[in-house]
Parts: structure tokens; sequence; C-alpha cells
């Protein structure tokens, strides 16, 4: 009975961490009207080298993070692997997040794929910011890490 008691125990206390974790993850991603990059296919940055808007015909919430997808391919080609595909610093701009260490919003057709990771840029009229990041970007990618470690911490 004591053992049956533990293990229940045990299971609800990794419940409720990892239903903090999905809050902890929602409150620090990029999220617009609750979906991550602004409703684009995080995979076809990926196999299709664009931007792609995603249907909600192919949604999938992971760890509290709302994705969609343009095709049932790509959803099942993230649920396979969701660390792959999703964005670097939580959808925030990459060259803000090494710049300042701020959470920026993002262009989701700005973008850069680097190492098997998706960066996003901030991209207005006037100001691009993948150029920037462009000419320091190992500098700007190692601030960037340490700004998020910090951030998501």
């Amino acid at each position: 009975m004591k053992l049956r008691y533990f293990f229940i125990c045990l299971l609800l206390g990794l419940s409720i961490e990892g239903f903090a974790q999905s809050a902890t993850r929602a409150k620090q991603f990029n999220l617009e009207n609750g979906l991550a990059i602004q409703g684009y296919d995080p995979v076809a940055y990926f196999n299709q080298n664009k931007a792609v808007e995603g249907n909600k015909q192919f949604s999938v919430n992971f760890e509290g993070i709302t994705y969609r997808f343009a095709n049932a391919t790509n959803k099942e080609a993230f649920l396979k692997d969701p660390k792959k595909y999703e964005p670097q610093y939580g959808g925030w701009c990459a060259y803000a997040m090494g710049a300042t260490g701020e959470k920026v919003e993002i262009d989701p057709e700005t973008f850069k794929v680097l190492n098997g990771k998706l960066y996003l840029f901030y991209h207005s009229w006037a100001n691009n910011t993948l150029p920037k990041w462009n000419k320091d970007e190992a500098n700007l990618k190692s601030k960037a890490d340490k700004s998020w470690m910090n951030i998501f911490q």
C-alpha cells in the first residue's frame, strides 16, 4: 500500500513539474495569438528553405507551445523531433537577443538556418537585423545563447 502511494505521489509530482515547465515555456516564448512563429510552419524553414504559413488543421501543442504546419508530412516530421525544429531563443529576434539581451518581435519571413538551428529576425521597412547578425554572427550568437539562458531560468 505504501509503495503504491509513493508511486502515485511521484507521478503526481512529475505531472505538476511538467505542467510548470510548459507554463514557463509559454511565458517566455514569442507567441502571437497563442501561436509560435506567428503561425508559420517551423519545418518548412528546413525542408523548403522558406517561410510558409501553417494551417490550423495541422496544429500541435508541444510543451505548452502551439505550432502550425502547412501539411501533415511537416507535422509528422516535427512530432518525430520537435527540438530540431523549434526556433532558437523562443522565437524572439536572434540579433536583439545577442546585441541587447532583449526579447524583440520578429518577421517570420526573415530567418536563417544555421548548423541545423532556426534563427528568426526583426525586419521592418527601415531595419533588417539579419545583415547585422551576419556581420558578427559568432559573437552575437554566443551572447544570445547566454542571454536566453538567463531569461529562461
